[in-house]
């Protein structure tokens, strides 16, 4: 591999203009295919096959005007002793209902005093506003229209909260989250690289991969479905990777620049040498590393979910076009800065008298050397502090958010707490009973819902059943149930599987009883994502004890970094659980409420995880197998490994982490979730996995690490990311010493 990413890149040198060309008319054409062709995100998390799913395609076909968004209208009375049966307030609720019934695609609108939709207390009351369409085909026009129509309620002095499918808010690209990473980005490449030219080059490489990316997303709304939430992951990623692969080649070039004189060669030789060999050696490892990335999350196929398909495609085509851009682009760009990226004292300047040479890689020596000397020790308390932070893993529940985990400042989250404060926590997990009676004679029909209705009133865990309502030609009944406990509350999901485990009454007369709405969509997605985690597990760990074997020659080396990514991810996931779903430090991540945790972030956070821990893992052992290859000493290898690559992988991993934390600033619950979940995975597999233990473990390992059985060597493919197929280097002069590196 490295001999041909060598070849190639003394290929891009020569062609440096037309490369970039390409790149940036790339970026221009998709650009304006995005603006003008692109469609709209779909942010309903669904799944074919499922209960609730199968219920919303029957009512689509046979009862479509039950099956289309709903904004649900909170009223409530600004004073507890005013009603809002007082006539002033009644006549603006009525007004503003029949200016929302005009509303372009709205089909059927409900007035609270028809509907008896009113608290006990007579203080809070709300309306449902059904379109036409289902909630990812509604404009935010028609949204803007149905608030608009609430004037009049405002003017007469009444609370207006809007929630319901159709209310949902868009996931939004851009903002502080994008703003807090790429300043983080760059302190931290500016203080690594000592140079502001070095460090602005992975930002501008970056900046190029996320756009191509991002509104290649964009434009294949049009045709396929996508979330906004893949939309965010896809920036995510393209940031974090696309900064951090450009930054590891950067600093090989640089490195290798350091420790050979510009006085040695022809000029501008050793520049290209130096460009092409950091490509053939680092780059190897990006494209190793970036492809274990891209089929971790290509993986998530694997889970049989359609969103999360798109999902881990859309944010893998992101991380393909960063490792394509770090072997070509990349260079392209160091070939035009020259001479302005060596380190130190530039051609023609003597250095100050009297200053030693700063040995290159001193603090990861010295870090390496400290950790090889107490292996055990280190990784004994390494090991035992994981596994204390993923112990609340133990207790993990899966969910969806609802409107309580939107920011308290939400309308959303307003109807939520009035809703639950007029009529009950169950009301905000409403459930909907579907019948399918076409199989029903005629005659029954009508006797066997009111008996299924009875039974439903008879639960000890339904607060209320409301009338059957029927299709047109009765073939379809809906019943609304209200649970008396929330929709993230255990309790509830347990009275979804109950009444699902008891439906003898439509049963025997030949009918199907589904149980849906969106708070059962909830139950059945996480419940199939749950059932669908231990076969992607099992492929990620696989993947990875095969790669790894084939790149290291080792049983152990994979073994070590499968134990480590395992232990990366329960330790992140318990960190998750203890701050969504336990609570704890939701002031201070403006989380406004305590659930479940999001159902696709285990698995999201396993794919994604599992690619960049392979990153920081090639980096280092790589740089460690190389020095072992020369000189044959184990733990002195584990040292020189650190030594080379400890700095830059912390910086790497710090603008990882500081890419993710600050999309926790992100007022969409799953996307703040998210970015939480893999800022502290990130952190924790490279400062204490990778930076700790492996070092630790390798010092134990020794010589043993390295040896591969005969049999297996043979049938493994050779990957040479060491870069040991290279021609040698030209040799510095002798009378001058080489420049220390600076990286």
């Amino acid at each position: 591999m490295a001999s041909r990413l060598y070849a190639w890149a003394r290929w891009v040198i020569r062609r440096r203009g037309r490369v970039t060309a390409v790149w940036l008319l790339l970026l221009a054409v998709v650009g304006g295919l995005a603006i003008s062709l692109s469609g709209q995100t779909n942010d309903e998390f669904t799944v074919p096959g499922v209960e609730s799913q199968q219920a919303q395609d029957l009512l689509k076909k046979e009862f479509p005007q039950a099956s289309g968004a709903v904004a649900r209208v909170v009223f409530a009375s600004p004073d507890d002793d005013r009603k809002l049966t007082d006539a002033a307030y009644g006549k603006a609720i009525s007004a503003s209902l029949a200016k929302a019934s005009q509303v372009s695609g709205v089909t059927a609108v409900t007035h609270p005093a028809q509907t008896r939709t009113v608290s006990a207390s007579g203080t809070i009351a709300y309306a449902d506003v059904t379109f036409a369409k289902a909630p990812s085909e509604l404009s935010e026009g028609a949204k803007d229209d149905v608030q608009s129509a609430m004037d009049a309620a405002r003017e007469a002095g009444l609370k207006v909260e809007f929630g319901g499918t159709a209310m949902a808010p868009p996931t939004e690209i851009g903002g502080i989250a994008e703003i807090i990473g790429v300043v983080a980005a760059v302190i931290v490449l500016a203080v690594t690289l000592g140079s502001l030219i070095a460090a602005g080059l992975p930002l501008v490489t970056a900046a190029i991969g996320v756009g191509i990316g991002v509104l290649s997303v964009l434009f294949l709304t049009r045709f396929v479905d996508l979330s906004g939430t893949a939309t965010v992951l896809a920036v995510m990623l393209g940031l974090a990777v696309g900064i951090d692969y450009a930054l590891f080649i950067i600093a090989r070039h640089r490195e290798q620049l350091a420790e050979h004189d510009s006085d040695s060669a022809e000029p501008g030789s050793d520049l290209d040498d130096s460009i092409a060999r950091a490509v053939a050696t680092a780059g190897s490892a990006v494209v190793f590393a970036g492809a274990t990335v891209v089929i971790a999350l290509a993986a998530l196929a694997a889970t049989g979910i359609p969103f999360l398909t798109a999902m881990g495609l859309a944010a893998a085509a992101t991380v393909l076009l960063a490792v394509l851009i770090a072997i070509s682009l990349a260079p392209a760009l160091l070939s035009f800065a020259g001479e302005r990226l060596r380190p130190g004292p530039r051609p023609g300047r003597s250095s100050r008298p009297g200053r030693p040479a700063r040995e290159a890689g001193a603090w990861g020596r010295r870090w390496g050397g400290a950790v090889t000397r107490r292996p055990v020790l280190v990784l004994v308390t390494g090991v035992i502090a994981l596994l204390a932070v993923a112990v609340p893993a133990l207790d993990m529940r899966l969910g969806l958010p609802s409107n309580a985990a939107r920011p308290a400042e939400s309308t959303q989250h307003k109807s939520y707490d009035l809703l639950t404060e007029g009529f009950g926590p169950g009301f905000n997990a409403a459930l909907t009973a579907v019948v399918d009676a076409r199989s029903i004679p005629a005659d029954q029909r009508g006797r066997t819902v009111t008996a299924l209705r009875g039974d439903l009133a008879e639960d000890s865990g339904i607060a209320a059943v409301a009338q059957p309502v029927a299709n047109a030609d009765s073939t379809v009944y809906l019943i609304g149930v209200v649970p008396r406990t929330g929709p993230d509350d255990q309790a509830t999901t347990d009275l979804v599987h109950r009444l699902r485990d008891n439906a003898p009454t439509v049963d025997k007369a030949g009918g199907t009883l589904y149980i849906a709405g969106t708070t059962a969509a909830a139950i059945d997605v996480s419940s199939k994502l749950a059932g669908a985690l231990p076969l992607f597990v099992a492929i990620i760990v696989i993947l990875a004890f095969i790669l790894l074997t084939a790149a290291f020659r080792s049983l152990l080396i994979p073994l070590k970094a499968v134990l480590g990514f395992l232990l990366s991810v329960t330790a992140a996931t318990g960190a998750s659980v203890w701050v969504f779903q336990d609570g704890h430090l939701n002031g201070l991540l403006s989380v406004a409420s305590a659930a479940p945790v999001t159902c696709f972030l285990p698995v999201l956070l396993i794919g994604v995880l599992f690619g960049l821990a392979m990153d920081y893992e090639v980096f280092l052992v790589s740089r460690m197998r190389e020095h072992y290859e020369h000189t044959g000493e184990a733990k002195e290898a584990v040292i020189a490994g650190m030594a080379r690559s400890g700095r830059v992988v912390c910086a790497a991993a710090l603008i990882m982490t500081a890419v993710f934390a600050g999309f926790i600033f992100n007022e969409d619950p799953i996307i703040k979730s998210i970015g939480f979940s893999l800022a502290i995975g990130v952190a924790i597999d490279a400062f204490v996995v990778r930076m700790a233990l492996v070092p630790a473990a390798m010092a134990l390992l020794g010589r043993h690490a390295w040896t591969l059985p005969a049999w297996l060597d043979r049938l493994l493919p050779h990957i040479d990311i060491e870069g040991a197929g290279l021609p040698p280097r030209t040799v510095p002069r002798a009378d001058k010493a080489p420049e220390a590196s600076t990286v």
